[in-house]
């Protein structure tokens, strides 16, 4: 690098006495800067090629700029007096720089109040901006214009929290608002900051870095300047924090200058990612990095050397705009009476070269340049990864389009399916690693975490303390406990823990604690997820389904008796089967005793026969025979019937003699209210459902403030009272047992009607009392258990996808079967194997569900006795009262039996004979 200032000086001697040569006119440009600077020898050359450059190009210009360098040392008051004497003794019209925020806030009040622009091609604070001077031109990009892009990088991998490190100076502290808003849009979490002193040791850097690693935060945005950004990042190495894990994004404060960092610097931001000002590829680019080479082999080209090289064109053609009118300062009488600094001239040249410079707008190296509100606006910016050799590019990011791995890429879509892979080239993390880092550990030399766990549960199967009698410890255990514990086992990285026990505290008030993170770093319970809740703490994924039953009283629906067997049909069926009975026999005595003897005899013996004939189908075949084709018809129809009677009438017998028939008076929550039941219970008093409040609040009260405490709303309080429960029938309970015993003495002896609880209790309330209770409804729907952490923890994300290995393991089937094993051994499994009986009521057969088999029988029965009477009255047309056709109808008949086969017969005779003659 060709430090030597006396060449800088001389180089802009010769191009000003070339100036001079020309007979135009001389506008006077002062020039601050820090002379010897590395980025600051850089911009000379550059300024002084732009205006050799544009002075060749344009040879018409009736203007010429004659520039004055100042230095002003890296020293504020020197910028200041550098800035006052140029205005005061040379009459400058515009100054090109100060280099740093803190030196051009000063010039930019001395420009505004002489109307002297100031164009600033370094200073990037966007502190800058809020001074609101149309006097001020900021040719650089602001701080806050790359937030975009570092949000886009953050919300591409999904990292929850990022701590920024940054100088402690106005330089530092102006990105941090904009980084701020960004990161909040995206709910990303800012858990701490780190400040590093301009002037820091490299022990006070490494002090402030081992506080970093010991906290879980692994994503950090870096915006510190080139030469203290080489020192941490050497002791970050030093110390550890290069390794797997790690991600390190660097803003274009530290990203711009990597071109001109040496070897050693380079290797030890090997993996970082960066943000860096694009400048996009055109032939006039390459041409002045091409002469670039040439003029200057031990120099490499910056951005800022590429920003004074525009903003000194843009002030050329701005001035050759403005013309050459004016180019005078005016100074009152009283004003030649003051101290130079009160006393400054009013320039005026200014509102011209201010409303020129603001219509400025070319083809800069840069690309489009031109001011918007005295700003520049990037639309692009280029995101590197550090490699041995410098930035190497693994995409770009738009203002329209975000990440993409090439700017001729046509922007995704949709992004569901999407991943890091279709926006940005393969990148090597620190650590020589290709696995993208989660964001977030658990440092092994960090604090352990503090679970709060409680003690007084009501279904111990859920959490059990027990106090061992050696250490008078707390020992936890139970399905919540061993299912965290086995989603701890499940993750990929180790947790180090402590189970902290609480009593006599309701689930809100740990929650709340979690919330303000004093005693608990986490909550492991059988904890409801709610709205309310998460909006003081958030849940992983639940690992049990959830909502709240209605548990009812149930007893037998059908009484046992001496004449149960009568119970499976209904009267009305009872009636018309008997009826039937009759009926059918007497049909098939009147279709049958004229032709067969069987069905003949004394008036006692044919009474018996048809009541014989009837019954004894219900048992077997009768031995009397049925001759004709009618009664034989009949007697089919019957056979079929009797058939489905029998077999309904046995199968619901069987169901009352062996199996329990539970029911139960109320069957909805909406029977509760009809019939204006006037107890309930709802869930245990210690419930994890509730609705959170702030434990006290502040009231005045007179001269006095007084704390007063908050009523504790329980959630399934709120419901039933919303659904028509007065709160006065509203009962709580602390344990299975008790909830049992309220049930059973029900509301006549100071009970309840019926019990409202969590639907994981319900299985284990009705695997004990399965013969007594059952659940009716789940009125209320709710998230499931979760365990709680405080908002923005990474851990939810990561216990949430080990929730998910475990749920799709049989680990889960082994801690049911662990601690909801059946405590009746006659009760079903509540969780696998509900008894389908327990709910199913009694119902009797009626004539509603075989109508239609006694209707086929009556018709059928109608034809047949009309048929024969047709018949009977065909053969006896002589018989003129009734008296003779009784007595007729009484006298058998066998012959007619004979004569109906006999034709048949013949007819088959016949066929054979004439078959035996062929």
């Amino acid at each position: 690098m060709m430090r030597g200032n006396n060449f800088v000086l001389i180089l802009l001697f010769f191009f000003r006495m070339q100036v001079r040569e020309a007979q135009n006119t001389d506008v006077k440009v002062g020039i601050v800067t820090d002379v010897g600077r590395e980025n600051s020898d850089i911009t000379l050359l550059c300024i002084s090629m732009s205006l050799s450059d544009f002075y060749s190009s344009h040879p018409e210009t009736r203007t010429r700029l004659i520039t004055t360098i100042v230095d002003s040392k890296n020293d504020v008051v020197l910028s200041a007096a550098a800035a006052l004497d140029l205005i005061t003794n040379k009459e400058v019209k515009a100054i090109l720089g100060p280099w740093t925020w803190m030196q051009a806030q000063f010039m930019i009040e001395m420009g505004q109040k002489s109307q002297v622009p100031t164009v600033s091609h370094s200073a990037t604070s966007p502190f800058l901006a809020s001074i609101r001077s149309q006097y001020f031109f900021g040719a650089t990009y602001d701080d806050s214009s790359q937030v975009h892009a570092i949000k886009a990088i953050i919300e591409l991998f999904m990292w929850r929290e990022v701590a920024p490190a940054y100088v402690d100076n106005t330089f530092g502290e102006g990105i941090l608002p904009s980084l701020t808003n960004a990161l909040q849009e995206i709910n990303v979490r800012i858990p701490y900051r780190t400040v590093i002193y301009p002037n820091a040791t490299d022990d006070e850097i490494s002090v402030e870095l081992l506080r970093m690693m010991n906290l879980p935060t692994r994503v950090f945005v870096v915006h510190i300047a080139k030469l203290l950004g080489s020192r941490f990042f050497a002791k970050a190495k030093e110390i550890g924090m290069m390794k797997q894990g790690y991600v390190w994004i660097l803003t274009n404060s530290i990203a711009d200058d990597l071109s001109i960092m040496n070897e050693t610097e380079i290797e030890t931001m090997e993996g970082v990612l960066g943000v860096k000002t694009y400048f996009p590829r055109s032939e006039e680019l390459e041409t002045f990095k091409s002469r670039w080479k040439k003029r200057f082999p031990n120099s490499d080209l910056s951005v800022y050397g590429l920003c004074a090289y525009d903003a000194t064109t843009a002030l050329a053609l701005a001035i050759e705009e403005a013309g050459t009118s004016n180019l005078t300062f005016v100074k009152t009488d009283a004003m030649r009476d003051m101290s130079e600094l009160q006393g400054l001239g009013v320039s005026q040249y200014g509102p011209k070269l201010v409303q020129a410079l603001s219509r400025v707008r070319f083809k800069a190296l840069a690309g489009d340049f031109q001011f918007i509100n005295g700003q520049l606006h990037p639309s692009v910016f280029e995101i590197v990864n550090v490699d041995g050799r410098g930035g190497r590019t693994i995409g770009f990011w738009k203002k329209e389009h975000g990440l993409l791995k090439n700017l001729e890429q046509k922007p995704a879509t949709t992004t569901t399916s999407s991943t890091w892979q279709d926006r940005l080239r393969p990148i090597i993390w620190p650590g020589d690693t290709m696995s993208v880092p989660k964001g977030w550990e658990i440092p092994t030399n960090g604090k352990r975490l503090r679970i709060g766990v409680p003690t007084n549960n009501g279904f111990k199967q859920f959490v059990k303390a027990t106090r061992d009698p050696i250490t008078n410890s707390t020992i936890f255990s139970g399905f919540c406990i061993d299912y965290f514990e086995a989603v701890i086992q499940a993750m990929s990285y180790d947790v180090s823990y402590d189970f902290i026990p609480f009593e006599d505290v309701n689930y809100d008030t740990a929650i709340y604690q979690v919330y303000l993170g004093l005693e608990y770093d986490a909550m492991v319970a059988d904890t409801t997820m709610s709205a309310n809740r998460s909006m003081y703490v958030d849940f992983s994924l639940p690992y049990t389904p959830s909502g709240i039953g209605v548990v009812v009283p149930v007893e037998e629906s059908v009484k046992r008796s001496s004449i149960i067997f009568l119970t499976p049909l209904t009267l009305e069926l009872w009636v018309i089967s008997l009826l039937s009975f009759f009926i059918i026999g007497l049909v098939v005595w009147v279709l049958e005793h004229r032709v067969n003897p069987d069905f003949d005899g004394s008036v006692k013996y044919q009474i018996s026969t048809i009541f014989w004939f009837s019954f004894s189908i219900i048992a077997f075949a009768p031995r009397e025979r049925v001759l004709s084709f009618w009664a034989r018809l009949v007697v089919i129809i019957w056979y079929f019937l009797v058939l489905v009677l029998t077999q309904s009438y046995t199968a619901s017998l069987s169901s009352l003699l062996t199996s329990q028939q539970l029911d139960s008076t109320i069957t909805s929550m909406n029977s509760l209210l009809a019939k204006g039941e006037p107890l309930v219970a709802i869930v245990l008093q210690q419930s994890s459902l509730g609705c959170l409040v702030n434990p006290t609040v502040r009231t005045r009260s007179g001269e006095h403030d007084r704390d007063i405490p908050l009523r504790r709303v329980s959630f399934p309080n709120r419901r039933l009272q919303e659904s028509g429960f007065s709160d006065a029938n509203l009962v709580t309970y602390g344990s299975a047992e008790n909830c049992d015993d309220l049930l059973s003495k029900g509301p006549q002896k100071g009970g309840i009607s019926a019990a409202f609880m969590e639907v994981p209790y319900v299985k284990l309330f009705l695997g004990q009392y399965c013969n007594k209770y059952k659940m009716v409804e789940t009125p209320f729907k709710f998230n499931g258990l979760g365990f709680v952490f405080p908002i923005g923890s990474p851990l939810v994300a990561d216990v949430s996808r080990a929730i998910l290995q475990v749920q799709e393991s049989n680990k889960v089937t082994q801690l049911k079967n662990a601690w909801f094993k059946k405590i009746d051994e006659s009760c079903p499994d509540p969780f696998t194997n509900p008894d389908p009986h327990s709910s199913v009521s009694f119902r009797q057969l009626g004539i509603d569900s075989l109508w239609v088999l006694f209707l086929a029988a009556a018709i059928v029965c109608a034809i047949a006795l009309g048929n024969f009477v047709f018949r009977f009255l065909k053969e006896n047309p002589n018989q003129r009262n009734l008296r003779e056709l009784w007595e007729r109808f009484l006298q058998p008949d066998r012959n007619s039996y004979i004569n109906e086969r006999l034709p048949l017969r013949f007819t088959r005779v016949n066929g054979i004979n004439k078959a035996g003659r062929r």
